[in-house]
């Protein structure tokens, strides 16, 4: 329904306002939310639907990419003291303006772990066509498995590194809120994976899972003067226009001028790029170059933290295949190596195998 929305949106309008896209999406779970109270109530359940702003539901005032910033589910708490079917629409909130807003693609899970943490669950279960996190995408990996438990950062690290599962915001709001969660598949009645601050085998396995993200692009600024202040400038410029940067390298400047690389979601990229263009001639000149054909992959395990030679494996492990890394960044949990887009499959399954993941199963 959100795919069509959009569709009739560009029909009308090659670059639809923000503030209208929301009022637009956010119909398309309204009227999901009421034909379900009504098969519900057809059933002989007592069963209502809720709009976000319905349900208690403020954020902040940024559309399409709105955070919460409070619920007040006292109305939802009053239904369900009565027994009723609460179904509330995901992904959308309200403003103190009183206008709609709607959190991006994905985001109905968001509404679902916030919702948890405000009514106090003792669990939330979050149910898509997947039956749990896998050590690898198992349309790419064949002997990807399925993970009993994984811990919060290890799944905020995997959905940020471009696994499907979950989207990152989700996982951090769980984190910061203690929300325990299970991912399920609606189409059968098998245990998911069970996501929480501790899990048992905590930092006795090194790696718990491999993710690739297709939709990155790299964003070289080049030639730029190196002096204090530029790379600010560049990085203030993509945080007003609410472009998500994550990889970044910044070489040694040389001869006065220094090289900026870091990536961007794929359609953030034409963004950045109108961005930082304006901004070079403030700041002393420069080029901005985007490369679209790359791909991010990571590998991610709280276990990483005390075993070394992870990044050794990683790197002979592609080398031996000739797939060359153009950048790499990491944390205390997970490697992330950019490469070319069209060796992204093949990576994974090497690094899942390298390291042995088919092992982890239950």
């Amino acid at each position: 329904m959100t795919n069509e929305l959009i569709a009739r949106a560009k029909a009308v309008s090659a670059n639809p306002s923000e503030r209208e896209l929301d009022q637009l999406l956010a119909t398309g779970e309204q009227e999901t939310c009421a034909l379900m109270a009504m098969a519900l109530n057809g059933l002989g359940l007592n069963a209502v639907s809720y709009t976000g702003a319905q349900a208690g539901i403020f954020t902040d005032k940024v559309h399409t990419k709105a955070k919460i910033k409070t619920i007040n589910p006292q109305q939802v708490e009053k239904d369900l003291k009565e027994g009723k079917i609460v179904i509330v629409a995901g992904f959308q909130g309200i403003n103190d303006d009183g206008q709609v807003t709607t959190f991006g693609r994905g985001a109905s899970d968001l509404t679902a772990i916030a919702l948890s943490a405000a009514l106090k669950a003792d669990k939330c279960e979050v149910y898509s066509d997947v039956d749990g996190v896998y050590t690898a995408d198992p349309r790419v990996v064949k002997d990807a498995c399925k993970l009993d438990e994984i811990s919060y950062d290890e799944m905020l690290e995997l959905a940020s590194s471009g696994s499907k599962v979950m989207m990152s915001r989700s996982v951090e709001f769980a984190k910061k809120h203690n929300v325990v969660f299970e991912v399920r598949s609606s189409f059968n009645y098998n245990q998911g994976t069970i996501v929480k601050e501790e899990v048992s085998y905590m930092e006795k396995v090194v790696v718990r899972g491999v993710a690739v993200d297709k939709d990155q692009a790299k964003v070289i600024v080049s030639n730029i003067v190196d002096k204090p202040g530029s790379a600010a400038r560049v990085f203030r410029a993509l945080a007003d226009a609410n472009v998500m940067v994550d990889m970044i390298v910044q070489n040694v400047g040389r001869h006065g001028v220094a090289n900026l690389t870091f990536t961007v979601p794929l359609g953030d990229s034409h963004r950045a790029l109108k961005a930082i263009e304006p901004l070079l001639a403030e700041i002393g000149g420069g080029q901005v170059a985007i490369h679209e054909h790359i791909a991010k992959l990571s590998v991610v395990g709280v276990g990483m933290k005390t075993h070394s030679g992870v990044a050794a494996t990683l790197f002979e492990a592609l080398a031996a295949a000739e797939i060359n890394i153009d950048l790499i960044c990491t944390s205390e949990i997970k490697i992330s190596i950019v490469i070319d887009l069209d060796r992204a499959d093949e990576a994974a399954r090497l690094t899942h195998a390298v390291f042995e993941l088919d092992q982890l199963g239950s």
